[in-house]
């Protein structure tokens, strides 16, 4: 197998770019249950920082496609980042497990395959290719874990915010690698990882920050500035 995918439920789209543009990323609100709503704080310790453990250990390793056969920009960087080719042999493991699950969901789950590539492949355009290629994989092994694995959702946490026009919640995987929240407001839902902080929580990606200190969390999502508490 040379690649993996990225998968699509309902009518919830992932953008141009893969991950370095505004991305609605899909995730299910259904899983094994549903557990008590853990908060940012939990989340994040004190070695969490935007890549994930795989992607910081350094050892020299290889994707699990052909670097013989790369062909462009994104594949050639990713033959030579120890880093990135440890993440794509992790979602290779990741897709072929969903894979043998998918059942009669099988074809559905190589067509967006075949777009996932695509979209991590666009990343060439980014002004930082490696981050956005990192957070591709990051949000593809997460999006398999939340929609193809045997998971508890934790309860999402809820957020009041000067701009209440539309809610915004978070819900946090402290349990998965990498560690992840998914951020919805409104309509509009994407997954963030920890970020180092002085103080306090934050998570983000290209294009969002989410940062929760001493009860008050300030968020850009996007370009549209919120600042909310956190519930009591």
């Amino acid at each position: 197998m040379k690649h993996f995918m990225k998968i699509s439920f309902c009518c919830l789209l992932l953008l141009a770019l893969a991950a370095c543009q505004q991305p609605a990323t899909p995730v299910a609100d259904s899983g094994a249950g549903k557990a008590a709503a853990p908060t940012a704080a939990t989340a994040v310790d004190t070695a969490a920082n935007a890549d994930s453990s795989a992607a910081q250990e350094g050892v020299a390793t290889s994707p699990s496609f052909d670097c013989g056969r790369a062909d462009g920009k994104v594949e050639k960087m990713i033959c030579d980042d120890a880093g990135l080719a440890t993440l794509d042999r992790r979602l290779a493991e990741r897709y072929g497990a969903a894979l043998a699950r998918a059942g009669a969901n099988k074809s559905m789950l190589m067509s967006s395959e075949r777009g996932w590539i695509k979209g991590r492949d666009d990343c060439w355009k980014a002004d930082d290719m490696r981050q956005c290629v990192l957070e591709s994989y990051q949000t593809q092994l997460v999006d398999l874990q939340i929609n193809h694995g045997d998971i508890t959702v934790p309860t999402a946490v809820e957020y009041r915010c000067d701009d209440n026009s539309k809610p915004l919640t978070a819900v946090f995987y402290n349990d998965l690698d990498p560690k992840a929240a998914v951020l919805t407001w409104g309509d509009d839902q994407t997954i963030v990882f920890p970020r180092r902080a002085a103080s306090g929580a934050r998570y983000g990606r290209s294009g969002v920050d989410f940062w929760e200190h001493q009860g008050e969390v300030k968020v850009d999502f996007y370009g549209t500035t919120l600042t909310c508490t956190t519930p009591a």
